[in-house]
């Protein structure tokens, strides 16, 4: 059996594995395989029938992906996981499998520019309504409740605003209604716990921090078991009444006998089974080895990120530094309260100049790259209203923390001389051009 162990440390290279039985392996091998030989016929129908868990197909389920998903699980203190092929996915699918056409989801207006687009237009296409409110007040999750919603919907710390959610006064808000919360805690692995603080959900890029490489997208939906589905089944249809996409189940009773896990089996033999945004074998095997050296990156990724607001803050081209090592009164209380494990390494700032100040900060970087992405064990750097958030509206991108000078750096693992040695140059060439 696998060690079993409370260290991050210790899980990241040991949950949920030890070696393969039949060579010995000690590396999680590569199942790079479509399908699986059932020892019969009785072994095939119990598994279609959820009599017993195992492979099927691996659109579904695969078992370099499992290992990924129990680490993940064990992880974050949860009891299972479902890995999909891209963070984007890991958002769409934890609200697809509590919602369908008519109802509603209640969301942050804190959010990445990619959630954003997906909630407000994507899927009110499919039916399915997002009402965003501002996480400053925790009742306005409350405000926009109506018997149709079925979750609320966080970022820890919402990238690119970086004010960290209150993930406890939501979650209390919501559970008692028969209400989850689901979060994505992407750019704060390790740092915050959502489960320790009322969260029945979490989800994470896998792209991002945990793969820390920039080599394999992916996502994850990691249940904790803690959340009352039955509790007001009419706030959860889809969890207790027939579902006629697998043989009228009604999922609370049917997946009983394994376990409090009938919100992650839902989503992984119905919406993933039905839509098919599988996570390949390949990008598993990177994201595990990833995983194996997060709790050092992502201590260093902070120490680094600490080091560059303290260079930033005072510059005096910089007219404001956005991190929650900075932030004041109650923004400051929630980054103390849930980044127990470090203030993140997303670092916001803003020049004097505005939007064409910015732009032509990212054109002078020499080190940082210029690329949509976040966790990298690189640094990076990007102007988010002109790419990232793009699509948004200006006021959508107000609300998301997007001003037209905004500048986001991703910071990396590099040496603090040479993160910052790039920065004052870049931002001394945009100087130059103003005085010209």
């Amino acid at each position: 059996m696998p060690h079993v162990s409370k260290h991050p440390e210790t899980q990241v290279l040991h949950a949920a594995w030890r070696a393969d039985p039949a060579t010995g392996s000690v590396a999680v091998p590569i199942h790079q395989t479509t399908s699986y030989q059932f020892n019969s016929t009785e072994h095939a129908a119990s598994l279609f029938a959820l009599q017993e868990l195992g492979n099927i197909y691996t659109r579904i389920m695969n078992p370099t992906t499992d290992v990924l998903e129990r680490r993940l699980a064990e992880i974050e203190g949860g009891v299972a996981a479902l890995a999909v092929a891209s963070g984007q996915a890991a958002s769409a699918y934890a609200i697809k499998t509590l919602t369908r056409a008519g109802e509603n989801v209640v969301a942050s207006t804190d959010l990445y520019g990619g959630t954003w687009n997906l909630f407000a237009n994507t899927l009110r296409d499919q039916g399915i309504e997002v009402r965003f409110v501002d996480p400053a007040d925790p009742e306005n999750f409350r405000r926009a409740t109506d018997d149709k919603t079925r979750a609320y919907y966080a970022e820890t710390l919402p990238n690119p605003k970086l004010a960290v959610f209150p993930i406890a006064e939501v979650a209390a808000i919501g559970r008692p209604l028969g209400i989850p919360l689901i979060v994505d805690n992407t750019a704060a692995p390790l740092l915050c716990h959502p489960f320790h603080h009322g969260a029945a959900i979490v989800i994470y890029s896998l792209t991002k921090y945990i793969g820390g490489h920039g080599t394999s997208i992916g996502g994850v939906i990691i249940d904790s078991g803690t959340f009352d589905w039955a509790a007001l089944p009419a706030r959860q249809p889809l969890l207790n009444t027939p579902d006629p996409s697998y043989h009228g189940a009604i999922w609370v009773e049917a997946v009983k006998p394994l376990g409090p896990v009938a919100y992650i089996i839902r989503a992984r033999t119905v919406i993933l089974r039905d839509e098919g945004a599988a996570l390949s074998p390949f990008n598993a095997f990177q994201l595990i080895q990833g995983l194996e050296t997060l709790p050092l990156r992502i201590a260093r990724h902070c120490d680094n990120a600490v080091k560059v607001v303290e260079f930033l803050a005072t510059h005096p081209s910089v007219t404001r530094v956005i991190h929650p090592s900075v932030a004041i009164g109650e923004a400051r209380r929630r980054a103390d309260t849930y980044l127990s494990g470090g203030k993140g390494a997303l670092v916001g700032f803003e020049l004097a100049g505005g939007a064409a100040a910015g732009r032509a900060f990212i054109e002078a970087l020499q080190m940082f790259y210029h690329v949509a992405n976040i966790g990298d064990s690189r640094s990076l750097a990007i102007h988010p209203a002109s790419t990232t958030h793009s699509q948004l509206s200006a006021e959508e991108q107000a609300a998301t923390g997007v001003t037209p000078g905004y500048i986001r750096l991703s910071i990396g693992l590099e040496h603090i001389e040479d993160i910052i040695g790039d920065l004052d140059q870049a931002i001394a060439s945009v100087s130059a051009v103003k005085r010209d």
